[in-house]
Order: C-alpha cells, then sequence, then structure tokens
C-alpha cells in the first residue's frame, strides 16, 4: 500500500496519509502536488498519478485557543526527546510517562505527561520520580504555541520519492 507525504505550505515534512486521502484533498483543491509515483489509479472517467508528495496550500491557523492534547502535540512540545536519558528518538519509538502515576492521581493531560522512550517509561514503571529516581529534564507544561517541527521519518524506510524532503 502506497502512502502519500504531506508538506505543510512551509515546505516541512507534517504527516503521512494513505494514497486515497492525498486524492480526495487534491481533488478538494486543498493541497498541491509535488511528486507522484511511477503509477496512475484509474477511475470510470479519469486517471491520475498516484501522488507520492504533497504540501497544503493554506497555512495553520495561527489563532487556536489551545493546544489540544495529543501524543504527537505532547512529542513536539518535548521535541522527540526523551525527558529522562534526554536521547532523541523517532516517532514510533516514544511513549509518554506521567509523572504522577494514574493510579495514584495523576490525569493524562499536558501538565503531567511527558516524553519518554520505552526503555525508561518501562524501568520508572508505576512509581513518582522520587521513588524512581528519574527527572524529567523540563517541567511538563500546557503549551501556548507548539514549535513549527516536522515529524521525523526514518530516511532508510521512505521511498525514494520523499528524500528531497527529510532530514
Amino acid at each position: 500500500m502506497r502512502r502519500c507525504l504531506v508538506l505543510s505550505s512551509w515546505f516541512l515534512p507534517k504527516k503521512i496519509i494513505s494514497w486515497e486521502d492525498a486524492i480526495t484533498s487534491l481533488c478538494l483543491d486543498k493541497s498541491e502536488m509535488l511528486i507522484a509515483y511511477d503509477e496512475k489509479v484509474h477511475s470510470p472517467s479519469t486517471s491520475m498519478d498516484l501522488p507520492a508528495v504533497i504540501r497544503e496550500k493554506r497555512n495553520t491557523s495561527r489563532n487556536k485557543k489551545a493546544v489540544k492534547f495529543s501524543r504527537h502535540n505532547v512529542y513536539a512540545r518535548d521535541h522527540y526527546t526523551c525527558q529522562f536519558c534526554r536521547n532523541r528518538f523517532q516517532f514510533n519509538e516514544l511513549t509518554y510517562d506521567h509523572v504522577v502515576p494514574r493510579s495514584r492521581g495523576g490525569k493524562t493531560e499536558f501538565t503531567n505527561i511527558v516524553t519518554a522512550c520505552r526503555k525508561c517509561n518501562t524501568k520508572k514503571g508505576n512509581s513518582t520520580c522520587d521513588e524512581a529516581g528519574m527527572w524529567p529534564m523540563t517541567r511538563p507544561v500546557q503549551p501556548k504555541t507548539l514549535p513549527i517541527t516536522s515529524i521525523p521519518i526514518d530516511k532508510n524506510h521512505a521511498p525514494l520519492e520523499w528524500q528531497t524532503w527529510l532530514k
């Protein structure tokens, strides 16, 4: 199954979507195709190149009231860096950790969640930071905005068509 790399209007990698969703975005004139695979998709009435890389036409709104809590936004806030061992990881190598464990009344919200690698999260387990002797390098806060970041993509496993836009 082919996937499509979506770039922000600033040409930063934003997300990876299915080719079907990419075609929908193109047909709704929300994006433009930058690179296509050497394949075509056909319907009874038309044929088009299979999109490999598309770019959003519209800037993301800057007037949002609050940053929505999500795994991706927690990782972006923490710069894809484990807050315990301070190493940077790919999205799929990360988890998030409750500073105050849920079993002890900790909530799943920005002010109690930090990015953690799997090894550190397992080591800390259901302990508090004091009990585990592990403290995050930054205090978790509710962000007002998020840094302009691009999603980390492993260049070794990315299609050749994406390479121009990957760091």
